[in-house]
């Protein structure tokens, strides 16, 4: 039953938090953005903290995600990446495998949305071909995507196809024009707004008319043939390492000593 660990650190020196977080819940598999910091200190502060041995999964040319995990290379394979994604395979004794896809989408401040729509379709393409060559309809998907589940990359056909609703994903597919889009069930929908904890995962104020403060940029898509194996009381967005608080005095990310985006962890069941 791994548990999942996404943090987009902002390029500073968080291994403490990092590896206090993966303690206090018994992260398996932990995948880092923008992580500045050599996979030796990474692995010796998770080492330090934890008695299971964790492993760093080595990338060829992919610049911006990072992974880490209780799972050898051997059984969490490298089977197609890019400079922006990962896609790998993990392979558990007696369990069906599971496509894992990390990714990091360009940002709003340098692509307008046009662009990052078309290049949510370039992604869901190489993620669905990876799953027809290999057979594999379990696939989970997560990173920073920069953009919020409404957004119509995150939604539209060609793109993610993600549905907030599962019992819609649960038809698997739909069709549009004689072409066929698999669904994506985006369970980020449920922590949006006012619940137990921070109201997104990214914060942002502007003196213009159209903002939405609070956003969900950090985000898990799963397949539905996932959905049943989802555990939706482990999805959080975490607002503190166990010992510290990752707000700052006002209730937002504290983007000067920890990092702009809130860490998300979550869980699957297989």
């Amino acid at each position: 039953m791994p548990k999942f660990l996404f943090w987009n650190i902002g390029k500073k020196s968080l291994e403490i938090p990092v590896s206090r977080i993966c303690n206090l819940h018994g992260i398996d598999i932990l995948v880092l953005c923008e992580s500045t910091i050599s996979e030796t200190d990474i692995l010796r502060s998770l080492n330090s903290d934890i008695s299971d041995q964790y492993f760093y999964l080595p990338e060829i040319g992919c610049e911006k995600i990072k992974i880490f995990g209780r799972y050898e290379e051997n059984m969490f394979s490298l089977v197609h990446e890019s400079s922006r994604m990962q896609i790998r395979k993990l392979s558990l004794p007696g369990a069906d495998d599971l496509l894992v896809a990390a990714c990091h989408l360009p940002d709003k401040g340098t692509w307008d949305e046009e662009s990052q729509h078309v290049e949510c379709e370039r992604f869901a393409q190489e993620i669905r071909s990876k799953e027809l060559e290999l057979g594999i309809e379990r696939t989970v998907l997560v990173g920073d995507l920069n953009m919020n589940p409404f957004d119509l990359g995150m939604i539209k056909g060609p793109g993610f196809n993600a549905t907030m609703c599962s019992k819609t994903a649960f038809g698997i597919s739909r069709t549009i024009q004689e072409r066929e889009y698999a669904f994506f069930y985006n369970p980020m929908w449920n922590l949006f707004g006012d619940q137990s904890g921070p109201a997104g995962t990214y914060y942002y104020r502007k003196s213009v008319h159209k903002i939405y403060f609070w956003n969900m940029f950090d985000q898990v898509l799963i397949r539905p043939t996932l959905i049943p194996n989802f555990v939706h009381n482990e999805l959080e967005i975490l607002s503190s390492d166990g010992v510290n608080s990752l707000l700052n005095a006002s209730g937002f990310p504290d983007a000067k000593n920890y990092s702009d985006h809130l860490p998300i962890k979550f869980q699957i069941s297989i």
